[in-house]
């Protein structure tokens, strides 16, 4: 019966396991019940346990009883590869650790097994990134990027979806649920969900959080809605993964509501208005693609874009307004849905007195005319592909730009088809603080900045020069985040420690006139001075007096292309550490990147602002910190000082973090015109009470430094790799 194709009876292999553990083996311990399970198991099988089993007895004679209890259910559990390294682990974990954590390894084996399921059917986002982005491309609309996130949501120029997903057994489930997440956030774009400030909507109701998701679920109905219209094999998919999670598409009551939001001609406005309804209603939970609204990161990035896209269409209306005997054409051409009386009304609109006065008007109304076509067909954007022009007047972009106008709108609004008036360069007076900064050249709605530039050699102003957009910084993964508070633990431990005793606290005033308790001193004092006849001091208190930090930061980090690399993750690393530790102080502080190029394309990238909380989406930002341009530094100062301004603090700083001087290849924005324009805005800053300050590591900064900080208002880092290690220090001497 022991032959090599036979199996070990349980008594056989009861017999075998005590001659191993005899020695630990007492009445009411037993391996019984371990060998009639392992006796029903092959023989390939008992060979693998007695061969651990010899092994594990040298060790420790406990971490083998242990074993063998658990052989049996590991059996059942693992592959013969996941087994090795069940019981590797377990060795490993007796002679590095403690007899204890060893056993507790064995006993969970049935959480290991768990674990090692979830491992062998997760879907990395990486495996499968290049076959979603090109079924989104396949979408009508805009392109739009992918980015793992540990959030899902959009923000209308990427979808951000999980990392990975192991929420099935079966891959390909998971990998469907991948797409369901991408056609639904897809979706809020495609189908108008951000045409409406949401942040100003659910502001309305007290319960802001509440009423977000709840607005959610009435999106989510109305999206799928499209979807089912749109993509039925998609909407499809989407409703088996509801079944295989056992949820319903339509929370129970709402009904009627879901059918409302059916309708064809439903849009973003019935959401809305539905929202009211439903206020007082509970939250239905969220399905599983259903991801969640983050207005705060969105409606920036879409306040930026439409900026662009109003920008962009409007220049290329100024160049159709150029004489062009080929207008006439263009208006002859046969478009989508148009009618010979179509044609007729955009024809007897157009200016006719000569085939060169054949041009754009500047009434909107007119130009309205020439885009009709496509506001009429742009049910879907990809209609306007069908829309044919003149290809050397109107290009592929400008059919995506009026596009993506479109699916942001829903229409061309009006006020995006007047043609700009040509602005003047006329200079002003050398002391501009507030001259130059009219409310209406100041746009905060789109997020789109005019700003002067100053000229040394004409001691004058360029007005309405510098172009200044607000982009996002792309989401990234708070990975970088993690590993960097992992690097630097011991000194974000030292820098916590250190701060935290530059908190407010109390001074001892003495000498008062009253107070909580008696200055012996100044009352020695008084007592000698009356028995030398002189009045008595009555001063002889001691008072509390609570000192408050009033300090407010801005930093200013340069992002231009010159920080790839080393740079780059310094100055990262910097921010992770200065915001860890600028929470524990206490100030108020706000981060902003900057690059450019040419003075028609400066970039401001919001980090934090001061009044966000310093949390998952400002160290995602932090995270997505890469180079861009150049280092345009005059118009950014101007800029962030007029964000500085409304701040009320005794100390405000402006730290710049850098890597090098002015500069902007494009247009001439180098030497000493650079440099001259950006100390003309550091004394703008000045004149508001805003204290500049450098921290660079280029090493020719001591030759043009001193000309715009100061000879004490900079500090040069010799390495790069210092930086982390520096700037908090740095800080704290600059604000003690």
């Amino acid at each position: 019966m022991h032959g090599k194709y036979y199996s070990f009876t349980a008594e056989q292999l009861q017999e075998i396991f005590n001659d191993f553990l005899g020695l630990v083996l007492s009445t009411p311990r037993t391996l019984v019940t371990p060998a009639q399970a392992l006796a029903r198991c092959s023989r390939q099988q008992q060979d693998w346990v007695l061969a651990w089993l010899k092994i594990l007895v040298r060790d420790n004679s406990e971490v083998a009883y242990q074993f063998v209890q658990y052989a049996p259910q590991a059996l059942a559990l693992l592959e013969i590869n996941i087994l090795e390294e069940w019981v590797a682990e377990a060795l490993e974990i007796y002679e590095h650790q403690d007899l204890t954590s060893a056993l507790a390894h064995l006993q969970a084996v049935a959480t290991y097994a768990q674990t090692y399921q979830r491992r062998q059917r997760r879907l990395p986002l990486a495996e499968i990134q290049g076959i979603l982005e090109k079924f989104v491309i396949g979408l009508a609309g805009r392109p739009l990027k992918l980015a793992g996130s540990e959030i899902t949501y959009t923000d209308t120029e990427t979808l951000f979806l999980p990392l990975a997903l192991d929420r099935f057994v079966e891959r390909h489930h998971n990998f469907f649920l991948y797409k369901a997440m991408l056609v639904h956030l897809w979706a809020q774009t495609g189908f108008g969900t951000w045409r409406r400030r949401l942040s100003t909507i659910t502001a309305q109701f007290n319960h802001r959080d509440k009423a977000l998701r709840l607005f959610h679920t009435l999106e989510r109905l109305r999206l799928d809605a499209c979807i089912a219209r749109e993509l039925p094999g998609c909407y499809r998919d989407m409703q088996h993964l509801l079944t295989l999670f056992g949820e319903q598409r339509i929370p129970f009551g709402w009904e009627e509501i879901a059918q409302q939001l059916a309708q064809p001609t439903a849009s973003v406005e019935d959401s809305y208005q539905l929202l009211t309804i439903v206020y007082p209603r509970s939250v239905p939970a969220p399905v599983c693609y259903q991801g969640i609204l983050l207005p705060e990161s969105t409606e920036p990035t879409l306040a930026s874009r439409r900026a662009r896209d109003k920008q962009a269409l409007q220049n290329a209306l100024t160049q159709l307004n150029q004489p062009s005997d080929s207008l006439t054409d263009l208006i002859s051409q046969p478009t989508l849905d148009s009618t010979p009386d179509h044609r007729e009304k955009i024809s007897n609109s157009w200016p006719t007195t000569t085939a060169a006065n054949h041009s754009l008007s500047k009434e909107p109304a007119t130009n309205l005319l020439l885009f009709s076509a496509i506001t009429q067909s742009a049910a879907t954007a990809q209609s306007i592909n069908h829309f044919t022009l003149d290809e050397q007047r109107i290009t592929l972009e400008l059919k995506q730009v009026v596009s993506s106008i479109i699916q942001d709108h829903g229409e061309i609004p009006e006020d995006y088809l007047l043609i700009p008036g040509n602005e003047t360069s006329e200079a002003i007076g050398t002391n501009p603080i507030n001259a130059y900064f009219p409310e209406n050249q100041i746009n905060t709605t789109e997020k789109t900045f005019i700003y002067p530039e100053w000229d040394y050699q004409r001691q004058k102003y360029y007005n309405h020069w510098c172009v200044l957009r607000e982009v996002e910084v792309p989401l990234q993964a708070e990975e970088f985040v993690t590993a960097t508070l992992q690097r630097y633990r011991g000194l974000l431990k030292s820098l916590r420690r250190i701060f935290a005793m530059l908190r407010g606290g109390d001074k001892l005033l003495k000498k008062q006139p009253s107070g909580e308790d008696i200055d012996l001193d100044a009352l020695i004092t008084a007592y000698a001075d009356t028995r030398a006849g002189l009045e008595m001091d009555e001063q002889i208190f001691t008072q509390l007096q609570r000192i408050t930090r009033d300090v407010a930061v801005m930093f200013m980090v340069d992002m231009s292309g010159s920080t790839k690399g080393w740079i780059n993750q310094a100055e990262r690393e910097s921010l992770i550490l200065l915001c860890e530790v600028l929470e524990t102080l206490g100030d108020r502080y706000a981060i902003y990147g900057f690059s450019g190029k040419t003075r028609q394309h400066c970039e401001i990238y919001p980090i934090k602002r001061f009044n966000e909380a310093y949390n998952t989406i400002v160290r995602q930002r932090i995270s997505g910190i890469a180079p861009q341009q150049y280092t345009r530094m005059g118009v950014t100062i101007r800029h962030l000082t007029q964000l500085f301004k409304p701040i009320e603090a005794k100390i405000k700083l402006l730290i710049t973090l850098s890597d090098g001087k002015p500069d902007d290849e494009g247009d001439n924005y180098r030497g000493t015109y650079g440099i001259e324009d950006t100390r003309q805005a550091l004394l703008e800053a000045k004149r508001e009470r805003i204290h500049p300050f450098c921290i660079t590591i280029d090493t020719e900064a001591r030759i043009y430094l001193p000309r715009l900080y100061g000879t004490v208002n900079y500090i040069v880092m010799d390495k790069v790799q210092q930086l982390p290690l520096k700037i908090a220090d740095i800080y704290r001497k600059l604000t003690t």
